[in-house]
């Protein structure tokens, strides 16, 4: 699993809430998918599952080809807290009991937090079952408004560039 995942092509700020990420996470699916790896097919965003005449939304429910099985993305726009961990074992034994194909491998649950340490993870896991990992994300970090005047746009930097190739054909 990677850690951290790069999200860059967001175009967001650290700032930005959860379902701000999400919402440009699946606007951007192909760059998600390849961001994510090989294998990953989208199956939906806000996947409703009824456990108890309650409704739960999965953040984010993809399949993986290769692996033949769901894998659950649950996004966090903080710091990892341990409860994390619960709530997304919770949503993965759902999967198991009600999508899931006898046939298919158990669901992989993936937590994305923007940020994490290493031991409470490791505490938070330790005793799930469950194919489950804690990455964290990045978001572009915005360029200060100060120093965006003092830059090149793209235009002026192709300019120069093109004319750098024609002086060394010449």
């Amino acid at each position: 699993m990677k850690d951290p995942y790069n999200f860059d092509f967001l175009g967001l700020h650290d700032a930005a809430l959860e379902r701000e990420i999400e919402k440009e996470l699946t606007t951007n699916i192909t760059e998600f998918l390849l961001e994510l790896g090989k294998g990953f097919a989208f199956v939906g965003r806000q996947y409703k599952i009824e456990i108890s005449q309650t409704d739960y939304y999965l953040d984010l429910l993809f399949y993986h080809l290769d692996l033949r099985c769901y894998v659950v993305i649950e996004l966090k726009a903080g710091k990892f807290k341990p409860e994390y961990a619960g709530k997304l074992n919770f949503y993965l034994s759902a999967v198991d009991s009600q999508i899931k194909k006898p046939y298919y491998n158990p669901t992989i649950g993936i937590l994305l937090c923007k940020k994490k340490d290493k031991i409470e993870p490791e505490y938070a896991l330790r005793d799930i079952n469950k194919p489950m990992g804690i990455s964290e994300y990045n978001l572009t970090q915005a360029i200060p408004e100060h120093i965006k005047t003092q830059l090149p746009s793209i235009e002026e930097l192709e300019q120069e560039l093109n004319e750098k190739i024609e002086n060394s054909r010449r």
